[in-house]
């Protein structure tokens, strides 16, 4: 396991994790948040395999009211 120390708002810690996808490039951790459990698997199922780019793109086009 490789931790990386780093200080994470608790209102994002507050929110439960079946509501969180986390995604980590080299240089970068995104975490998405949903409405729905249903949601966010949708999106992970929809993403796979997609660069950050085309999956930032994906969540403002189908989750970003």
């Amino acid at each position: 396991m490789i931790c990386i120390k780093t200080e994470i708002p608790e209102e994002l810690c507050d929110i439960d994790d079946e509501l969180k996808a986390i995604y980590h490039s080299s240089d970068t951790v995104c975490i998405w948040l949903f409405n729905s459990r249903q949601d966010r698997n949708r999106f992970m199922e929809d993403t796979a395999g997609m660069n950050k780019a085309d999956r930032e793109a994906y969540y403002v086009a189908n989750f970003v009211s």
